[in-house]
């Protein structure tokens, strides 16, 4: 009898539009080198996307090295929730936007603020 490690694939992904945008933004800032993104409690819904430029991951985190200018940090406790998740950087009319495109999600506010996901 042998036993087996199950180790699930955990992915976050960028698109080439959103590593450009982070990209061009960290060049203004030299003293940050990452992208995190984290949940906050928030909205009608549950849970809301928050980012932010740093200057490296936070003990509890998990590094995704996007390309050789990026590194995304997510905290770990945040990954059953964003598995899966692209992270794209969109034009709408006069706004320039992140979109999350998540798996998981079961259902959103009305303004699109937060969003929630059904628990196992």
């Amino acid at each position: 009898m042998t036993i087996t490690t199950f180790d699930p694939k955990v992915s976050i992904s960028m698109t080439d539009k959103a590593a450009t945008h982070i990209q061009t933004e960290l060049s203004k800032l030299p003293e940050k080198n990452g992208f995190r993104l984290f949940l906050e409690t928030s909205g009608c819904s549950g849970f809301m996307y928050e980012t932010a430029l740093t200057e490296g991951p936070e003990t509890e985190d998990k590094v995704f090295q996007i390309n050789e200018a990026i590194s995304l940090y997510v905290p770990n406790k945040d990954l059953p929730l964003l598995n899966g998740t692209e992270i794209d950087f969109i034009t709408v009319g006069l706004n320039s936007m992140f979109q999350f495109r998540n798996p998981n999600v079961t259902g959103e506010c009305g303004c699109g603020e937060s969003f929630s996901v059904t628990e196992e």
